[in-house]
């Protein structure tokens, strides 16, 4: 099983990927730690990246996302995915790459990132991750939970659509 949690920065991507693999006892890559440097660089000072800049970071998530499947010991990814060409690129390392979209609006995503200390991604560039946003479609293997409230809604949410997915329980 592959699970990339995707969506906006502040949707809870590290938080819920982490408490699923940690459920499944599987291994966790938060796609934040993988980011080179230059794009964190970018990031930081406020710019948004474009394609150009996300695609060696796409790379490295599907390269990690096709050693775990050539491995049989799968992966759960936290990578904003933001837009159906990456989620492709991403599924194009593996057979079976599941997507699930952690959904909320721009007002609480802005909180949230606000809200956080210690991280390279400002408020101020959430307009631009929802101007990129294009949200699971009908077609695309995944699923989409609404993550604007509580983080105990949300994990039994995700964790019952991972459950769904790949026939094991996630707790």
């Amino acid at each position: 099983m592959i699970v990339v949690v995707m969506g906006v920065s502040g949707s809870g991507k590290s938080t819920v990927g982490t408490a699923i693999a940690d459920g499944l006892g599987m291994p966790f890559l938060d796609g934040d730690a993988v980011h080179p440097s230059a794009n964190i660089a970018k990031m930081r000072a406020g710019h948004a990246l474009n394609d150009a800049d996300r695609e060696p970071w796409l790379r490295i998530l599907a390269d990690h996302i096709r050693g775990a499947a050539e491995s049989g010991q799968g992966l759960i990814v936290a990578c904003s995915a933001l837009k159906r060409r990456y989620r492709d690129e991403l599924r194009s390392a593996a057979s079976e790459v599941w997507c699930l979209y952690l959904a909320l609006d721009r007002d609480t995503a802005q909180d949230r990132v606000a809200a956080r200390t210690g991280h390279f991604m400002p408020a101020g560039l959430i307009d631009s991750q929802f101007g990129d946003l294009e949200p699971l479609e009908p077609a695309e293997p995944g699923a989409t939970v609404d993550a604007t409230g509580d983080l105990q809604v949300t994990l039994a949410r995700a964790r019952a659509a991972v459950t769904h997915f790949g026939g094991r329980a996630a707790h």
